[in-house]
């Protein structure tokens, strides 16, 4: 079987690699993927897939770190005058950009999904001869838009495992859902699906990524740990403006409020049952050096080891926040801007990968695990799949890379993508085979 399905990927890998990238050349940051998420759905529905996108898959009350109305226009008009089907796009208004392709196999058996992240970073692609996607022409046309973290390759992934999986759905039972997921990046997209329900029907979760932890294209990571759970805030305070010199008695200060604020986040006992994060990125206040500043910006994130110990460290940098706002005699609106669940990866879905990475003998160095000490959304899905009873879990696959993550320079081997492909496939077919 792993000698037939690494020839069949084999078949497809320059459509794989067609595919990421188109997805490189036209990149669209968090809540803007309309363009993408268009070419996904055209793709899954030429496999024979059922679709849903929009609405039927993102929740609009659970989204997070929106853009602006005008910015979410323009990037759809944009995705129109690409190519985009703007019946489709009309229904992703609001930045609803997610995508789930389901196949049905008609026989009994688990659920099993997998996820894939879409989003760009807000990048500047470097232009310069040793630049590979400058070299050969797919260089991002998206002024200050990159993929510069591998999501390109995700997606392409997602449709290679579509392909293969839709060829194979003879031998399978079961079920299998695709999961193409905007706005990872900020930790924004993956609560409103699962909020949606996407997850809510799942027995078995995969999730991946190229890189990070996993180095060179040797490399593959079975299961992902120490995910540290997130919530990103941005606290707007709101004073009274006056003459610093002829009534400073007037004024009520939003820049010291969030200074103060600013101080004694940093000041929040650390949590005793694991780590615990807190840090203040931004701080953007007054006006002029001799008015009393009205108006303030703080952007900030809590981590923690567990959703508990975050949610320890989020309930006191409220009250912080709150105690400064009131000092200073200012009000303060706190806007959550994104968050993400902690997770441990399931050692039932690491011992399939890694079965899947040994038989397709791709790699010379196989871990079972590795500890990321950030923050990923798809801890969301994996949280909702675990408290439901089911099995999650997350690989890192290996690639050659030119340039770190989030690097204007960023670019992999793309051989890395038909191995990516190649392993996915193998475990979900050990999962689903018909016997």
């Amino acid at each position: 079987m792993s000698v037939d399905i690494k020839d069949a990927v084999k078949r497809i890998e320059n459509q794989i690699i067609g595919w990421r990238r188109e997805f490189h050349q036209y990149p669209e940051a968090a809540w803007t993927e309309f363009r993408t998420a268009d070419r996904v759905i055209k793709v899954l529905n030429s496999f024979g897939y059922e679709v849903q996108y929009g609405s039927e898959v993102v929740k609009e009350a659970a989204m997070m770190g929106v853009p602006s109305q005008e910015n979410l226009d323009k990037n759809s008009k944009r995705a129109v005058e690409e190519g985009a089907d703007s019946a489709v796009i009309g229904r992703m208004a609001g930045g609803k950009t997610g995508v789930v392709g389901t196949l049905r196999t008609g026989r009994p058996g688990p659920v099993v999904a997998l996820r894939f992240d879409m989003d760009a970073n807000e990048v500047q692609e470097k232009t310069d001869a040793n630049h590979r996607p400058w070299q050969e022409g797919f260089a991002s046309l998206h002024a200050g838009v990159m993929h510069a973290c591998g999501h390109d390759g995700h997606t392409a992934i997602g449709l290679g495992l579509a392909k293969i999986l839709q060829e194979k759905k003879a031998k399978l039972c079961g079920t299998v859902k695709l999961i193409f997921q905007p706005a990872e990046e900020g930790v924004r997209g993956a609560k409103a699906m699962v909020e949606a329900g996407v997850a809510d029907d799942v027995d078995y979760l995969f999730g991946m990524h190229l890189g990070f932890l996993a180095g060179g294209s040797e490399r593959f990571i079975c299961g992902t740990n120490g995910f540290l759970a997130t919530t990103k805030f941005d606290a707007y305070f709101q004073g009274v403006p006056a003459h610093a010199g002829a009534a400073p008695q007037e004024g009520r200060n939003a820049l010291l409020a969030a200074a103060n604020a600013a101080v004694n986040l940093h000041a929040i006992p650390r949590h005793a049952a694991g780590v615990s994060r807190i840090n203040v990125g931004v701080l953007e206040a007054g006006s002029g050096r001799n008015v009393i500043a009205d108006r303030a910006v703080l952007k900030l994130e809590t981590r923690g080891e567990t959703s508990a110990i975050n949610c320890f460290m989020q309930e006191e940098a409220l009250r912080v926040i709150q105690g400064a706002a009131a000092m200073q005699g200012v009000s303060v609106t706190v806007s959550e801007m994104g968050g993400a669940a902690g997770g441990q990866s399931d050692a039932v879905i690491a011992s399939y990968l890694r079965l899947a990475a040994e038989a397709s003998g791709l790699f010379t160095s196989i871990e079972d695990s590795g500890n990321l000490g950030a923050s990923e959304d798809f801890t969301c899905f994996l949280e909702r799949v675990q408290e439901r009873g089911g099995q999650g879990g997350y690989a890192m696959v290996g690639i050659n890379r030119a340039a770190g993550h989030h690097d204007g320079a960023f670019d992999f081997d793309e051989a890395a993508l038909g191995n990516a492909v190649t392993v996915l496939v193998l475990a979900v077919v050990n999962l689903l085979q018909n016997r």
